[in-house]
């Protein structure tokens, strides 16, 4: 994954927000909705739902306060993008938007918070434990960097800047559903939900953006063999089946919420391969 070296980045797209906290107070639900164990784990992976269980709000340390790095100051080009990972991220949401506004009509932008521990959303207030999501609301998609790491960790995925990218990607899918109107309150589980057809169609969307990144002028040459893997795995590593198998033992189909690995492997690959946003329709026939 190599950015263009004299790319511009547009680093106001990112607003980082780390070591800030947030205020708690009851969160709203605008994706899954379910309750218990399974739901919080499964919550921690690209979900949209928020429970609102926060408690207390984190304070911020003297170290924290000075830690938030100044996006526009560090984040100019693709060779500080290649070199940071805060700027890389700054340049996958650059990427991604500029594919979004050449490929739907009337694209409205939305920004990327970055975030430590908690934040304050419109959509209620969100801890780490929610993982990455996007908020309709204030059209806005959550990231908290350590989750990264508790993906390959704790999950098996192969990591990498490839699979941060395929999340980032996925999140947007999620923006696109919301302008498309396709987006809703949902709180259906089941093989066949709702729920899940906006998850995959978001995984499909993700792989639109791979397919057509170096049209964006970020990128010198598509993504290698070893990106999609790392993206792969990533979509694998957060299926619904791989998910409860692991925490609780078994896999129960009436509780899924997001996909199983299959077909999240499956859409993904069929918006990288098509590279058409035409061709991610989860909500019509067989997913």
């Amino acid at each position: 994954m190599d950015f263009r070296d004299d790319a511009e980045l547009d680093s106001s797209q990112v607003e980082d927000a780390r070591g800030r906290g947030g205020i708690p107070k009851t969160g709203v639900a605008i994706g899954g909705g379910a309750v218990g164990l399974l739901a919080l784990i499964v919550g921690m992976f690209f979900g949209i739902d928020l429970t609102g269980n926060g408690g207390p709000t984190p304070q911020r340390t003297a170290q924290q306060a000075g830690s938030g790095s100044d996006l526009a100051a560090q984040c100019r080009t693709g060779r500080d993008a290649d070199q940071s990972e805060d700027c890389r991220i700054v340049g996958t949401v650059n990427s991604i938007q500029n594919y979004w506004k050449q490929a739907i009509n009337r694209y409205t932008p939305a920004r990327t918070q970055l975030f430590s521990q908690a934040t304050q959303t419109a959509c209620g207030y969100a801890t780490s434990a929610v993982g990455p999501f996007y908020c309709p609301a204030d059209q806005k998609v959550y990231l908290d960097l350590s989750f990264f790491s508790q993906l390959q960790q704790q999950f098996g995925a192969q990591g990498g800047p490839f699979a941060q990218a395929y999340v980032i990607g996925h999140e947007y899918g999620h923006h696109i559903q919301n302008l498309l109107g396709n987006m809703r309150n949902s709180k259906d589980s089941g093989a066949t939900s709702y729920s899940v057809r906006l998850e995959l169609q978001a995984d499909c969307y993700a792989g639109n953006w791979a397919k057509n990144a170096v049209a964006t002028g970020f990128f010198d040459k598509p993504f290698s063999d070893t990106d999609i893997r790392e993206a792969l795995s990533a979509a694998e590593a957060v299926g619904d089946d791989r998910i409860q198998k692991r925490t609780q033992g078994y896999v129960q189909p009436d509780g899924f919420t997001h996909g199983t690995s299959e077909q999240r492997r499956k859409w993904f690959t069929t918006g990288y391969e098509t590279g058409d946003p035409r061709r991610c329709d989860t909500f019509s026939g067989s997913i």
